[in-house]
């Protein structure tokens, strides 16, 4: 879906569009969306959820790692929990 406004255009992808353009499952983004630790997105309707692409471009630009050392940003330590 597209939606021109002042000379550019703005595309939204709907969830499953949006899961497979990030390269998860759809049920993966869900989650993400409960957690809010996912892209940005907005309800087009009571059952309809959208994403910007330029959102999902910023949100995964924001998880570059340049090693597998470095902690993902969705990893949060709580202090005083315990393991076990």
């Amino acid at each position: 879906m597209s939606v021109e406004t002042n000379s550019h255009v703005k595309r939204y992808l709907r969830a499953a569009d949006a899961a497979r353009y990030l390269g998860l499952a759809a049920s993966t983004l869900a989650k993400m969306r409960l957690r809010g630790d996912g892209p940005q997105f907005a309800k087009a309707g009571p059952r309809v959820v959208v994403y910007d692409m330029r959102a999902l471009d910023e949100w995964l630009a924001s998880r570059t790692r340049r090693s597998t050392s470095e902690g993902a940003p969705c990893e949060a330590v709580t202090p005083g929990a315990g393991h076990g």
